[in-house]
């Protein structure tokens, strides 16, 4: 708890300018998602049916149908064949496929005006059960009137949900498809649509590559989606239907935690002993499953780090981080350890900005050693100083993994972090600054 009275004060002031005034620097989103998460339009791809009214239609009449709902036809698949601006005067057939830009809470709207039934709305064992039933169950899931899925409903209240998934950072679904995830087989679920805020797929929706930040709208069983998200690194929006482990479990597992952290900061053993056990202590009792054990480990941020410990440790034996810090005390500093401290911070948070904050971490501690050494003052200010700053990267959204993730969920754009994030970045100097000088004296 070294970190506590520093930390706890940039927190606390953080907190507080964003509740007070920050919270006005962020551009008004629309609310489009369920629970008002601004999830941006859904690209959604729906087939016109054998005897649906859209039938003999004009893609021009089909479009004015939507106008109420604020939605927009981009393109439809023909034969396999992908039109990305079909002429207006196009007469559509049974079987076409359309391709339709629509907030998530005008989906069902958009379908019941045109008699159009979602392209990928159908049960991973479609040939032996009826397939009206399924799509019934997901238009009145959408919130749809019509009479099919409200009997589907009637039938099995609890058998689909539809589910809005967002991606993670560092999820296995980056730079894949849903035609490679083979969802139907592999998890029994349906991907219904997509949305990627501040972009338009042109792409066919089983081929789109997906990336952090999108937001799924996922169809199925609430624990196959369950399973899935947590398998693939993703979070649930909307209906959350996540199962809670048993009370037994909750209890052991809070147990576990409370020792390792209390072991540690009472330092009956060092912290990365104390929380190994408590790792090994979960797997034992069972509170953790063996293969989430595996999955939950950020394995690209560990190779990282592995990397960059040897580039580090380089900078200090080849005489790098001395060149670099005596760079900085003499053009910046100019040899007073105040200023070098706010200038080691500084550059902290805006390397972090762009780049991994642990990699971050791993490069300017020997810069900040090297900068307390060549002024004779203490090096723990400079090294609490690159703490708090890699912590703190709020410009960018690939800064921290916090920040793509609520990109899309919160209908952000790239624009909007430097809005909020500067005045931020400031405010944690201004605070931080005399904290550390205070909590640790140069």
């Amino acid at each position: 708890f070294d970190f506590t009275p520093v930390g706890l004060a940039v927190a606390a002031s953080g907190v507080a300018f964003i509740a007070l005034l920050g919270w006005r620097l962020v551009p008004a989103r629309r609310a489009a998602g369920v629970e008002s998460f601004e999830t941006g339009a859904y690209i959604t791809e729906a087939r016109v049916p054998e005897d649906g009214k859209a039938v003999g239609l004009t893609l021009g009449e089909i479009e004015a149908l939507f106008d109420n709902d604020d939605a927009q036809l981009i393109g439809m698949v023909r034969n396999e064949l992908r039109i990305h601006a079909p002429n207006p005067r196009r007469r559509v057939r049974a079987g076409d496929i359309l391709m339709i830009e629509a907030e998530a809470d005008a989906l069902s709207a958009v379908l019941s005006a045109a008699g159009l039934e979602l392209a990928e709305a159908r049960k991973p064992d479609e040939d032996k059960e009826d397939k009206g039933h399924a799509e019934g169950k997901a238009a009145d899931e959408n919130g749809g009137k019509g009479e099919a899925g409200k009997d589907a409903r009637a039938a099995n209240d609890d058998e689909v949900a539809l589910t809005e998934l967002a991606v993670l950072p560092q999820s296995s679904l980056i730079q894949r498809s849903p035609r490679e995830l083979q969802l139907r087989t592999r998890y029994s679920i349906n991907l219904l649509a997509l949305s990627r805020q501040g972009q338009r797929s042109v792409a066919r929706l089983r081929h789109q590559r997906l990336m952090a930040g999108d937001v799924l709208l996922m169809q199925g069983h609430p624990d196959a989606v369950a399973d899935f998200a947590a398998e693939t690194g993703c979070v649930p929006l909307a209906q959350r239907p996540l199962r809670l482990p048993a009370g037994s479990m909750a209890w052991r597992a809070a147990a576990i935690m409370a020792l390792s952290i209390g072991a540690a900061a009472l330092g009956l053993l060092p912290a990365h002993v104390a929380l190994a056990a408590g790792v090994l202590a979960s797997m034992a009792l069972r509170t953790v499953p063996l293969r989430a054990v595996y999955t939950s480990v950020d394995w690209p941020v560990v190779v990282l780090l592995a990397a960059l410990l040897p580039v580090a440790g380089a900078m200090e034996s080849t005489g790098a981080a001395d060149l670099i810090a005596g760079a900085l005390m003499q053009d910046l500093a100019r040899g007073q350890p105040v200023i070098a401290l706010a200038v080691v911070l500084v550059v902290t948070m805006t390397l972090s900005d762009l780049m991994n904050n642990a990699a971050t971490a791993a490069v300017m501690c020997q810069i900040a050693l090297s900068t307390a050494t060549s002024l004779g003052v203490s090096a723990d200010p400079f090294l609490m100083a690159v703490a708090v700053g890699a912590s703190c990267a709020f410009l960018t959204p690939i800064g921290h993994q916090n920040n793509t993730l609520i990109m899309g969920p919160g209908g952000f754009r790239f624009a909007d972090y430097w809005r909020l994030g500067l005045p931020l970045e400031i405010l944690v100097v201004v605070v931080s600054l005399p904290m550390l000088l205070w909590v640790w004296p140069l």
